[in-house]
């Protein structure tokens, strides 16, 4: 187990490249954004060294940005003007949000609205659509019967349903839940050809709506009902299908971009509870996975990222702080990063894939 803060893995295309080429974000073709809720707080440095400088200095031709729940916000930062102060706004509404006790679906979306309008202020939602460097995916997953439900017991059943079809297979899934995705200006058409793709162009009055949509977890948010343009019914978290994202879908990108929060990968939501689903070692040829150690995290508070139980297990107060130190000690990954991209070595402490 490597003692470094920072683990790197290659997929065989991908180290290849990095060795004869050596790093540079321009090539960088993809972006991958998982969803995850407060374990985005441990990639805070990360992404401003990544959003500040690497992806998009010298850049000439677009990058895909695709992200679902979590993943889409940060790449809404990406999007702006500057996207370190846009991740400072981000993260200081995120960090220090004060919810009531017990707050209720409709709480926490008003606090997740506020929290975007933060975050763009006058413009930020057409900077978004109209970047000239940056094609924009928000996924979404629109309901299907009873998940698109507005009362919560038809939810229910729904979701129960919903996750029985996902047990027998994946694809049985697409029954219960559709993938709508949300592109800005000149977006080509993603390679997916499951779960009903269908992309939607962004307007202003919009963008905000499908943010909100692909972070709602089923229960704890209230969603989105009939998108502008969009195909009619409720709009949920895009991680129920897109959690980390079946990578195989789009590895004939030239070169992607992951920075995530672990090693393996769990390609939608309820797969979570069938280990057998797990991809302990994705294989797409010219993938770049970057992830905290194991070592790094044993090194945390509670050994573990923030995350959603952190609202459960602890005060307001004392989860703040928990989530500060992890964001301050989150300087240790960009550090670690940096000098990779410093080293006369490219590969040097990376590890193949598959």
């Amino acid at each position: 187990m490597s003692n470094r803060p920072l683990s790197i893995y290659l997929g065989r295309g991908a180290a290849r490249r990095i060795a004869k080429d050596g790093w540079s974000g321009r090539d960088i073709s993809l972006l991958l954004g998982a969803s995850g809720g407060p374990k985005w707080l441990i990639l805070a440095a990360l992404d401003r060294l990544l959003f500040g400088q690497f992806l998009m200095e010298d850049r000439e031709t677009p990058l895909q940005a695709v992200g679902s729940s979590i993943g889409s916000w940060r790449h809404a930062c990406l999007a702006q003007t500057d996207p370190v102060e846009a991740l400072d706004r981000f993260e200081e509404i995120y960090v220090n949000w004060d919810y009531s006790e017990r707050p209720d679906p409709q709480e926490i979306s008003a606090a997740s609205i506020t929290m975007l309008d933060h975050i763009f202020g006058d413009m930020g939602a057409d900077a978004l659509i109209d970047h000239p460097l940056l094609h924009s995916y928000i996924v979404t997953a629109r309901g299907r019967g009873l998940n698109s439900a507005s009362h919560s017991l038809g939810l229910a059943v729904g979701m129960g349903s919903a996750a029985i079809a996902n047990t027998l297979h994946r694809q049985l899934l697409a029954s219960q839940f559709q993938r709508v995705v949300f592109t800005s200006t000149g977006a080509p058409k993603l390679p997916f050809d499951d779960f009903g793709t269908t992309q939607v162009a962004l307007r202003p009055d919009t963008v905000c709506r499908a943010l909100h949509a692909s972070g709602s977890i089923p229960f704890l948010l209230a969603g989105e009902r009939n998108i502008t343009a969009a195909p009619p019914g409720h709009y949920w978290d895009g991680g129920i299908i897109d959690y980390h994202f079946d990578v195989e879908a789009v590895s004939e990108q030239p070169l992607i971009l992951y920075p995530h929060f672990r090693s393996d990968l769990t390609t939608g939501w309820f797969d979570k509870f069938l280990p057998w689903r797990r991809q302990r070692s994705p294989s797409a040829d010219n993938l770049i996975l970057l992830c905290p150690s194991e070592a790094f995290i044993a090194s945390l508070p509670d050994q573990k990222i923030p995350d959603r139980s952190d609202f459960t297990r602890m005060p307001p107060a004392e989860r703040m702080r928990y989530w500060q130190i992890c964001i301050e000690r989150s300087r240790e990954l960009a550090e670690d990063f940096q000098r990779q991209l410093d080293n006369p070595d490219p590969l040097a402490g990376t590890e193949l894939l598959g």
